[in-house]
Formats: C-alpha cells, structure tokens, sequence
C-alpha cells in the first residue's frame, strides 16, 4: 500500500490542498517556501520534493543552508520595518 501526503503529514495536508484549490500547483510550488513551509513552526510539513506535483525536471527547492539564510534576511528586513532602519545604520 502506498502511503499518501495525507497520511504522513494529516495535519499539514488540508492547508496545502487549500493553497492548490485557491491557487493551483504551480503557485504553490512558486511560493511553497513564503507562503505554506513556516507552518512547520506549529505542525510537520513536507519538504518541497515530496509534494507529489513537485517534478525536479522541472522545479527546484531551496536546500536548507539557503532556507535558513532566506528566512534570516526576512527577519532582518521586519525588523528594519519595526524600528524605521537601514540594512548598514
């Protein structure tokens, strides 16, 4: 038997079916990382590659060293917001 996205992550698999009925595969696989990944923080998430519309022929995925330094530069970047900054002050 094969085991399906629902089943290995039950929690997660109702919001990513949200996201593909709203916007379509190709949008979420676009903006996976932005918009449907941070819901690891609260539940488990699948990676990007085993979303089963993901074709590496014809996507790609951040690897988790570029991950992280995305999210990073988000973070400084609210931050700059919140305190009215520039990157270098």
């Amino acid at each position: 038997m094969t085991e399906t996205l629902a089943d290995r992550y039950p929690e997660a698999s109702p919001y990513i079916q949200q996201a593909v009925d709203e916007h379509g595969e190709d949008w979420v696989l676009e903006h996976y990382y932005e918009q449907l990944y941070p819901l690891g923080q609260v539940m488990a998430m699948p990676e990007k590659d085993e979303l089963p519309f993901y074709d590496a022929d014809e996507h790609d995925t951040l690897t988790e060293e570029e991950r992280v330094e995305m999210y990073r530069a988000w973070a400084q970047y609210r931050e700059n917001l919140r305190t009215g900054t520039k990157p270098d002050e």
